[in-house]
């Protein structure tokens, strides 16, 4: 069953309405806010979160949760990451049995051909929702729904704020969570927004993710000594990192077709910034798909070691992240 990724953001519901979910593509921002929004409708259920390598590894690790259950454990919801075909045949297990315990995948893109989403969009009893990329039309509606209410909000300001952070939707929602804790009365000052988005900061750290992701040694330490690393904007760092590994990773399958990465590049959506493409271009030199995957995986873990432990240094997760992805990408 295919739903339209308007109807779900709209009515987050229509996920639990079926037995599995998948949700694919490159939106990672619809992503996560599919999971925020799932976490606040059902905060009394248990969210457990699994890597498909994992489960493939051993099988018995998401049959035994699905199937082993206790009368004074609370309800389960499964997340299933960076899931390709390889998933398949564990599918048709947990689909024949009935169980009240909720499955959703989580995808990158999946063409045509893919066996993963033609189960889904054949089935009945699952349901699958591709997550394509945000427009500025979507970003606006995003920035004007979440600020509703906000007196000041002219489109100049929605300009800013998007030229600030792209048409990421990740990136989108941390400076919405800024605006909002900052301007408690819901009235937006000007100058006071032009700070609190630290331009001149997220730049500085635009550099240290590029030399990280070129594989820079030299110039990847000296960054990692001169930039300040601000406390709140550690998830923006991450989203950071994210959309570039995103746009290397889109460009990787991209090449299947053409190996002109200049040609490759232009036909991103939402366009490269003119200024980003040699830096884009010589990056993409250096990573190929493993290598992404694998960086994809140490950013979501760095994720959730930041969002589950208050007690750490956040900064040194982030910096650490930035040092090991500099090494892979020298690896062979």
């Amino acid at each position: 069953m295919i739903i339209k990724n308007y109807i779900l953001e709209n009515d987050i519901k229509m996920v639990f309405k079926y037995k599995i979910f998948l949700l694919y593509g490159e939106n990672e921002g619809f992503k996560n806010d599919v999971k925020k929004n799932i976490k606040k409708i059902h905060s009394d259920h248990d969210i457990l979160n699994y890597f498909q390598n994992e489960i493939v590894k051993n099988e018995n690790i998401l049959l035994q949760e699905i199937f082993n259950k206790s009368l004074f454990e609370r309800k389960k919801i499964i997340y299933i990451n960076q899931a390709d075909d390889k998933i398949i045949d564990i599918l048709d297990h947990i689909v024949e049995k009935e169980d009240d315990v909720k499955v959703i995948i989580f995808s990158d893109i999946l063409d045509k051909k893919s066996k993963l989403r033609n189960f889904f969009e054949k089935s009945k009893n699952c349901a699958v929702a591709a997550c394509y990329p945000d427009n500025e039309i979507t970003i606006r509606k995003i920035i004007e729904k979440k600020l509703y209410g906000f007196k000041g909000l002219t489109p100049q300001l929605i300009n800013l704020i998007i030229r600030n952070t792209g048409l990421n939707r990740n990136q989108i929602n941390n400076e919405i969570e800024k605006i909002v804790t900052l301007f408690e009365d819901k009235k937006i000052d000007i100058d006071k927004l032009d700070s609190l988005l630290n331009i001149k900061n997220n730049d500085n750290f635009n550099k240290l993710r590029d030399e990280a992701l070129v594989g820079n040694k030299t110039n990847t330490n000296r960054l990692l000594a001169d930039t300040v690393f601000e406390t709140e904007n550690n998830i923006y760092y991450l989203n950071s990192i994210n959309q570039r590994i995103q746009k290397l990773y889109e460009i990787e399958n991209l090449k299947k077709s053409d190996g002109n990465i200049d040609l490759l590049i232009s036909q991103i959506k939402p366009p490269v910034f003119w200024k980003d493409k040699p830096i884009i271009t010589e990056q993409s030199k250096k990573w190929n798909k493993h290598k992404i995957l694998s960086v994809l995986e140490k950013t979501y873990n760095a994720e959730i070691r930041i969002k589950s432990n208050s007690s750490i240094r956040k900064d040194l997760v982030i910096k650490n992240l930035l040092i090991e992805i500099c090494y892979i990408a020298n690896s062979a």
